[in-house]
């Protein structure tokens, strides 16, 4: 038990479990009261069990610190303002968002639904939008704030459901774009990218579908078994814990990793090459010419064609 967050009220979506529920317990060891966010929904996003979140309140209560329950969907705007008002009703104010809820609807991008793209979308970035909104309102009259959103290393592409990583890109423009607007309120805004075995990483779904990657040709066997094998979620909430603290107030608009035994950093998504051009426009036969020497030296296709016999197989 510590005391860098002692007086300190957060709000936890997606908290009935995994990531969330550590987080949760995490927080509360270092004194911050919680709010514990979440409609109890499977893996999918469907169904509402209100028992797991009651589960997480009192643990966070046998620490010896409050909290309360609320059921509300981040996707409604305004049932988000109501998740953010509650901790503002019951603990006088909000200190801390912590983003972590979320849904999976795995498919390849040819097989994919709309209905299976929008549940995404709407659940990861319209609920972290609507949540942020929300607290950045009252975050921005005190002059005071910790928002911290979950993304994911499918960020940066990713494999087998192009919705989520979709939406964990927008998320990290998200926050950082959170981060530019509010800094000067001395609130900050960060990304945490976490892998961790849990009900939304690790079920019989997620097995069978590794090892069809493996079977396609599109993942190892050495891979399959990494991802099938990767620790618990109880790895994760020191990252998030330190950038609620106040002595995180200069870390703004930056994504982090997080995986048991270590904490990483991404870079800068900065323009690293350019060529020009004094007149006129480029022409296609220039750019055919100059681009393959100048801005992809270096560069390997991540995807590049296969055989035909490997396209079929996969």
């Amino acid at each position: 038990m510590g005391d860098h967050l002692k007086g300190k009220n957060a709000v936890v979506t997606g908290a009935a479990g995994g990531i969330g529920r550590e987080i949760c317990l995490a927080l509360a060891r270092e004194g911050a009261n919680i709010v514990v966010n979440d409609i109890g929904a499977g893996r999918d996003g469907s169904g509402a069990e209100a028992t797991p979140v009651d589960k997480v309140v009192d643990e966070v209560k046998k620490l010896g610190r409050d909290a309360i329950a609320i059921y509300d969907s981040v996707v409604d705007f305004d049932a988000a303002q109501k998740i953010i008002q509650s901790c503002v009703d019951k603990f006088g104010r909000i200190d801390i968002l912590v983003n972590s809820h979320g849904n999976l609807r795995d498919r390849m991008i040819w097989n994919m639904t709309e209905d299976e793209w929008d549940s995404v979308m709407l659940v990861h970035l319209k609920g972290t939008f609507n949540t942020c909104r929300h607290a950045c309102v009252l975050m921005r009259e005190q002059r005071y704030g910790r928002i911290i959103n979950v993304t994911s290393d499918a960020w940066r592409g990713t494999m087998g459901h192009v919705n989520y990583g979709a939406v964990k890109g927008g998320i990290v423009s998200l926050t950082r774009s959170i981060a530019r607007e509010m800094g000067r309120y001395g609130v900050t805004a960060n990304s945490f990218a976490p892998i961790a075995a849990t009900r939304m990483t690790l079920n019989d779904e997620v097995v069978k579908g590794t090892w069809k990657r493996v079977e396609a040709g599109v993942m190892t066997k050495e891979q399959a078994e990494q991802v099938l094998n990767m620790p618990g979620p109880e790895h994760i909430p020191p990252i998030i814990v330190y950038l609620a603290t106040e002595q995180s107030a200069n870390v703004n608009g930056q994504v982090f990793h997080a995986e048991a035994g270590r904490v990483g950093i991404y870079s800068e998504p900065v323009e690293v090459r350019a060529i020009y051009k004094s007149e006129g426009v480029f022409t296609t036969d220039e750019l055919i010419s100059s681009v393959p020497k100048t801005l992809l030296q270096g560069y390997i296709n991540p995807a590049p064609p296969q055989p035909e016999k490997d396209k079929k197989a996969a």
